[in-house]
């Protein structure tokens, strides 16, 4: 057989089997899912997601999830928890516990501890009548019939589906607290998508530099101040208030245009009726105007008086672009 298309029909057959176990977790979603997630969302405390091997790894990325939309989660290896960090579970935390068979030794001897503190314990396994299936007060179904795995050994279906349950969980919660994109970007500062949740274009346009002439300013200082500003842009401004703009690709076209250019002002120069954009208006906002009208650069207002400009180059440095 042709190695590829042997690789491709096993990459398709990995897909299709995961596919199809996912969507009959949908079946097993039961009043315990729902009262694990009122659990969580009602209680004071934090969520402990704990587990061993890549059930471990699966629950660190369930942390992070929980933690970006507005539940506080902490991740606690379930083999270092009998050797110290059980120290970290506090009286009203929840604790998570994700194993598939439900049987692993770490987690037997973990349970009781658990148990003895009267925290409040949820299993995401895909055996509920296992060990740890019958100590929980919830159990959250992640049953599989079989691993992607030829040898149905590697957790490949069985981590997929561990996976699917922590984000059903996180989307939950997230439901219930009300969590916005206002909310989400204050989890997300540093991102880009958080950037475009909370960047405003003042907080652009605030680092350029302010080019501006009067109406009647001769060409050579036209020249100077866009050279000078490097915005490739200029605005014409009255009275502090924005009555044209001229910009280089303006200049360009009106010298080939004069023979005699020792008259000209920038009245002779600019553009009426620029586009503008508030101060406070969000920075993607400012790049949907952009390219709506196929500009780079964008004059500013605040209060009705000139403020700056934003540029092209200022949203991509941002990575908003």
């Amino acid at each position: 057989m042709n190695t590829n298309k042997a690789i491709i029909n096993n990459a398709k057959r990995t897909i299709e089997l995961e596919s199809q176990a996912i969507l009959y977790l949908s079946e097993l979603v039961n009043d315990d899912f729902a009262e694990a997630v009122n659990l969580i969302h009602n209680s004071t405390g934090r969520v402990i997601i704990t587990g061993i091997g890549k059930s471990a790894i699966i629950a660190t990325k369930i942390v992070a999830t929980l933690n970006s939309t507005g539940t506080p989660a902490i991740f606690m290896h379930a083999a270092d928890a009998i050797h110290g960090d059980l120290g970290l579970i506090l009286e009203d935390d929840v604790v998570i516990f994700i194993s598939k068979s439900g049987n692993t030794p770490e987690i037997k001897v973990l349970v009781p501890f658990i148990k003895n503190a009267k925290n409040k314990m949820i299993a995401i396994t895909g055996n509920k009548d296992s060990f740890l299936g019958q100590q929980v007060d919830y159990v959250l179904n992640a049953f599989v019939e079989k691993e992607a795995c030829p040898n149905n050994l590697a957790p490949t279906t069985s981590t997929t589906a561990q996976l699917v349950i922590g984000d059903a969980l996180a989307v939950c919660l997230l439901e219930l607290k009300g969590f916005s994109s206002k909310d989400f970007a204050k989890y997300h500062p540093g991102g880009a998508l958080g950037k475009k949740l909370y960047l405003k274009v003042r907080d652009l346009s605030s680092i350029n530099e302010k080019p501006q002439v009067a109406i009647n300013a001769p060409l050579k200082d036209v020249i100077i101040e866009i050279s000078k500003k490097m915005l490739g842009v200029t605005a014409v401004v009255e009275n502090e208030k924005i009555i044209g703009i001229i910009t280089d690709g303006d200049l360009r076209r009106m010298l080939s245009k004069v023979d005699n250019m020792s008259l000209l002002t920038a009245k002779e120069i600019m553009s009426t009726n620029p586009k503008s954009i508030n101060s406070d208006a969000m920075a993607i906002d400012a790049m949907d105007v952009m390219e709506s009208h196929s500009i780079s650069q964008l004059l500013v207002e605040e209060n009705g008086k000139y403020a700056g400009v934003v540029h092209i180059h200022d949203l991509i440095k941002e990575g908003i672009i």
